[in-house]
């Protein structure tokens, strides 16, 4: 067994808000890049025909991100947290640095041009950022007695959820500062600020602990084979065989997966883990409740974009991600609360008022209407983000507390895999069900440019009514979207309140 992480120096608290700080910083490259795109196509001259191609700057950071956490958590475990942490820290140092350099590779002959540069790149970066999330949060738990654990897992977590959310907003203040390589050039002093405060973290390792390196590569090719299949458009389409093999080959790593789970003394995945039903159910709802926060945010932006920009009040860009800004802003402190809340409750019951609040935020979305003002449009982005946020804590909490010690970082990043998994899902589900609804709406409805014998002021009448038929059409969608990711959510509160733990860990941090 792990000894509890006690360090001799600095106070845990402040050493869990140091992990927390490079938590942040990593997550935020989950979605900075997304601001980063236009500026990075016009300096390294990137046609707009290659949009395509650009999509996997931002592809590759989640697809390495998600399939690094595993392998890296496993390694923690096995080698000590403080080792790999700062391998991770450095890896993604390196690979941020790169991203800043791109298109100024020449000691590679120019054989590899800048976009490429850029994915490779991602890829390093991607690898670090994936493996320092999962033991932060494995720091964070050793640290804190069993009883403010919760809050413990809290402040990381939350932290990683600031950073993905407030990614696009602080990319885009640092472009108009600096330009976009500036971006990732102040990733490289963050880092390494983190990974000099973490001298005072006490190292701890696990001298019988032995690392399943096959069952890592199964793993891992199983997670990216399937999260390509299920970000591949024809899946759901059902207009292209690829996303099928891919799926294919998916369920051929996970059978291999088994045998050599049952032939290693010490597999990559925990029997205590796979045995352990709060664990299980943590990382279904965690999977749900990804589903239900991609479509939300998706549905969010692009509606307030296209339906609500009516001629006499169109909205911005900007003014539709200040009104994601008030859900996502609110999901990291309410995932604090979460964690104090702990304290006095059970795990399940807070995470069944998370997933509650979920639904009731995303049924009043459903019932927007394209003249929205205030005080609703506030009232209801934060109630949805507050029970995006609840849920974050004890769902952490419970996978954290039902693996031993020594597994720790792998429980994890397995229920940060599964939030992933979710919002991969939910993303691809929502761009098939979304295009063949609209196409149908289009395709379905006479428009007036094709009518003949209109004079121009019948058919200005005519455009208009096609106009505001589209738009009604359209928030219809919306709500349908909506009210889907509802559902998903109640759906969710079913293996939630299943989610009892024997753990006696776990009963310690429930208050009278």
């Amino acid at each position: 067994m792990i000894a509890a992480l006690r360090p001799p120096r600095l106070s845990p608290w402040v050493l869990v808000g140091i992990v927390a700080a490079g938590t942040f910083i990593t997550a935020l490259d989950q979605t900075v890049v997304i601001t980063a795109l236009p500026a990075i196509m016009a300096d390294l001259k990137i046609p707009i025909l290659r949009l395509e191609s650009v999509i996997w700057v931002v592809t590759v950071y989640l697809l390495g991100y998600t399939a690094a956490m595993p392998l890296l958590g496993r390694l923690a475990d096995v080698h000590g947290y403080r080792r790999v942490y700062l391998l991770s820290l450095a890896v993604f140092a390196v690979g941020t640095a790169l991203v800043a350099l791109a298109g100024q590779w020449h000691w590679l002959n120019g054989n590899l041009e800048p976009l490429h540069q850029i994915v490779v790149a991602r890829v390093i970066q991607a690898i670090g950022g994936g493996g320092a999330v999962p033991v932060s949060l494995a720091i964070a738990a050793g640290l804190v007695p069993p009883a403010q654990r919760g809050l413990a897992l809290g402040v990381v977590a939350g932290a990683a959820e600031a950073g993905s959310m407030l990614g696009p907003a602080y990319g885009g203040a640092v472009i108009e500062l600096w330009g976009w390589r500036a971006i990732f050039w102040l990733n490289v002093p963050q880092a390494a600020a983190v990974a000099v405060a973490l001298v005072f973290l006490p190292e701890r390792r696990n001298p019988g602990a032995r690392m399943d390196y096959m069952g890592a590569v199964l793993l891992t090719a199983a997670l990216v084979l399937l999260c390509l299949a299920i970000a591949h458009e024809g899946l759901f389409e059902l207009s292209s065989s690829t996303p099928w093999w891919l799926l294919a080959g998916c369920s051929m790593c996970v059978v291999a997966l088994v045998v050599v789970h049952f032939r290693t003394a010490q597999p990559l995945l925990s029997p205590v883990l796979l045995q352990a039903r709060a664990f299980v159910l943590a990382n279904a709802v965690q999977l749900l409740v990804g589903v239900s926060l991609i479509v939300a945010m998706a549905s969010t932006v692009v509606m307030a974009n296209t339906v609500m920009n009516v001629p006499h009040r169109p909205v911005e860009p900007f003014t539709a991600a200040l009104w994601l800004l008030r859900m996502t802003a609110t999901i990291p402190m309410f995932a604090v609360i979460g964690g104090l809340l702990l304290r006095r409750f059970d795990a399940r019951w807070i995470t069944v008022l998370g997933l509650g609040l979920i639904a009731v935020g995303m049924f009043r979305l459903s019932g927007w209407q394209i003249e929205i003002t205030e005080p609703r449009l506030t009232i209801d982005m934060v109630l949805a983000g507050s029970g995006f946020g609840l849920v974050v804590a004890p769902l952490m909490h419970r996978a954290v507390s039902a693996a031993p010690p020594d597994y720790r970082a792998v429980a994890a990043s397995m229920i940060v895999v599964a939030r992933m998994l979710g919002m991969t899902l939910g993303i691809a589900v929502l761009s098939a069900w979304g295009i063949n609804q609209m196409l149908a709406i289009l395709t379905e409805t006479p428009s007036a440019l094709t009518t003949p014998g209109l004079d121009a002021e019948a058919r200005a009448r005519e455009f208009a009514e096609y106009r505001r038929f589209l738009q009604t059409a359209s928030l219809d969608l919306f709500h349908a979207f909506y009210r889907a990711a509802g559902f998903v959510a109640v759906i969710a509160i079913v293996p939630a309140l299943l989610m009892r733990s024997g753990s006696p860990e776990e009963s310690e941090t429930v208050g009278p």
